[in-house]
């Protein structure tokens, strides 16, 4: 969970920059709930993806690394990542109770988990948690006040986003205080199955969230403070004409954040909550999702393995695989060491983070209809070969996570599904030239991302090489990124690298707008270096293969903040 870091990758000098944020991948998303901000319901769009024990969504993460970090890679570059979160209808039994049809949802969350919530198990490539003796034992951070999805959260195989506005802000923080705490899930208790909870919850809270409840503390930062809605022109989306309408403006004041491996938790939590907080709150928008189904699990809508470049959190990660970059906790943590603007901090801030949530609509046969046509004519290899190549150089890893910096003619899905490997690379290699050697990876190649949406192409979107208009068809990421700092970790990273074709600065070229999520307001892009033959040959990009649709900046407090201040 951080902030994505696109093109950073293949920038050539590692150590030159430093790590600004953290990012993390979600789920695919396959249920969409929109409601007014009053109790009348406006729509509801709900695709049913799986109906059987598989999960049918994909978890993506975006990798952000501020300083010297590369998304994709751990060449010294530090890297965040991103979620996005999909409906999931499965009905797989991942508990020692057994629920009916007639069981209350209290009933339901009475219980013992006997089945990781995560869904690391289930995919290749990903390194391992800490364990939660060795975080007591040797970190320095206090896992019990770190709200769990900050620095974990993206490995869960179901996630819901459940977006609200304060009716009533007394009532709220009654409730808050006395019902929803003890349900608050910390960092600590998700290392253990024996401490995981049957659903984890998170929550974090908008400026006009804050606002509501009386709390007017400057939280020193003035992205967060104007919100998403004020940035859009700044973060490269066509003002705010694509955007879900319940993303514009400052209405949405919160979002929970629930997490389990079954869809009826999520929905038993969610009954929870709504039974618990009553008129107080009212439900705006809700996002649900889940992991794709073998044999692409962790994979993105696009088709790549996500989540395989986080960083390492020092004070958290105690053993780092190999490559794999250390940054501050301040880097994504209010208050902790490495947090440049620690002194001017409200106390309270401490061990919080701010989260950006973006809704990105993926194109899928779009994107995979421009690999086709644009993919060059390659000495030994078929125009598929070739095309594949073309998608490996524009994401910065083939399919199988394999990066393409390390196999940079063909997948190699030993090399991506082990984690002592697939990080640890810095692009560079005998006779590199650091300002105009793309012969392994192009400079402006992306690494991380994540999505939501119906999980499998249509027939009929396959035949007319176009994503389907019908609401319920949309696909993409749900894209989650935590940092100390918005302005140096995702406004940046977004607007000064992915959006600036300028970005890697001092090479023989160039090179090119981020290929996949980078934008341009709705204008045209380039990516420089996409044929491996001619690498000064630019491709042109007249459309998106991501198109935003929205989101809002919000604030995670620590579990002592949430308990002793918030809430009081």
């Amino acid at each position: 969970m951080r902030l994505f870091f696109p093109k950073l990758l293949c920038v050539g000098a590692a150590g030159a920059l430093s790590a600004l944020a953290a990012v993390q991948p979600r789920a695919v998303i396959t249920a969409i709930t929109a409601v007014t901000v009053n109790p009348t319901p406006v729509t509801r769009i709900t695709k049913d993806v799986a109906t059987t024990s598989t999960s049918t969504s994909s978890t993506k993460a975006t990798s952000t690394a501020v300083v010297t970090t590369s998304t994709n890679s751990t060449t010294k570059l530090s890297s965040t990542s991103t979620k996005s979160t999909t409906t999931v209808i499965a009905t797989t039994s991942t508990t020692n109770t057994t629920t009916s049809q007639t069981a209350s949802p209290t009933d339901i969350l009475n219980g013992n988990r006997t089945e990781d919530i995560f869904a690391v198990s289930d995919i290749k490539g990903f390194y391992n948690l800490p364990d939660g003796g060795e975080v007591i034992k040797n970190a320095t951070l206090n896992a019990t006040n770190i709200q769990g999805d900050i620095l974990i959260g993206m490995r869960k195989k179901m996630e819901a986003f459940y977006f609200f506005t304060i009716n009533d802000a007394p009532g709220f923080k009654k409730k808050l205080h006395n019902d929803i705490m003890p349900m608050i899930t910390d960092t600590l208790q998700l290392l253990s199955v024996s401490t995981q909870p049957l659903v984890a919850l998170n929550l974090a809270f908008s400026q006009s969230g804050f606002n509501k409840l009386g709390i007017i503390d400057n939280l020193q930062d003035s992205v967060y403070s104007n919100g998403q809605t004020a940035d859009a022109n700044n973060l490269g989306d066509t003002g705010t004409s694509t955007w879900v309408p319940e993303f514009i403006g400052t209405k949405i004041h919160g979002v929970f954040l629930i997490a389990s491996d079954q869809q009826s938790l999520l929905a038993a939590q969610i009954t929870v909550l709504e039974s618990i907080l009553g008129t107080f709150i009212t439900k705006i928008y809700e996002l649900d999702g889940q992991i794709r189904p073998p044999p692409f699990e962790g994979h993105e809508m696009f088709g790549y393995l996500d989540g395989v470049s986080q960083p390492a959190v020092a004070g958290f990660n105690i053993n780092p695989v190999p490559g794999q970059q250390v940054i501050n906790p301040g880097v994504i943590l209010v208050g902790e060491p490495g947090d440049t603007l620690l002194p001017a901090r409200p106390g309270w801030t401490k061990d919080g983070s701010f989260l950006v949530f973006r809704q990105l609509r993926q194109l899928v046969p779009e994107f995979n209809k421009f690999l086709w046509d644009q993919a060059p004519a390659l000495t030994g290899m078929t125009q598929t070969q070739s095309a594949d190549l073309l998608g490996a150089r524009m994401v910065g890893r083939w399919k199988s996570g394999a990066p393409i910096d390390l196999s940079p003619l063909a997948d190699n899905p030993a090399l991506g599904a082990d984690p002592n490997q697939n990080n640890d690379f810095d692009f560079f290699h005998t006779g590199f030239n650091p300002t105009s050697d793309e012969s392994h990876c192009p400079f402006a190649a992306h690494i991380r991302f994540g999505l939501f949406g119906e999980m499998h192409v249509t027939d009929a979107e396959i035949q007319t090489n176009s994503s389907s208009p019908e609401p319920d068809l949309e696909r993409g990421l749900a894209f989650v990124s935590y940092q100390s700092r918005i302005d140096l970790g995702f406004q940046f990273i977004q607007r000064a690298w992915e959006n600036d074709p300028g970005f890697p600065f001092g090479k023989i070229h160039n090179p090119g707008h981020d290929p996949i999520s980078g934008q341009n307001n709705g204008a045209a892009r380039f990516f420089a270096g996409y044929d491996i033959s001619n690498t000064n040959l630019n491709l042109a990009m007249p459309t998106e293969f991501v198109v935003s649709r929205g989101g809002e900046y919000f604030f995670s407090p620590s579990i002592e903040a949430l308990r002793d201040f918030i809430s009081v």
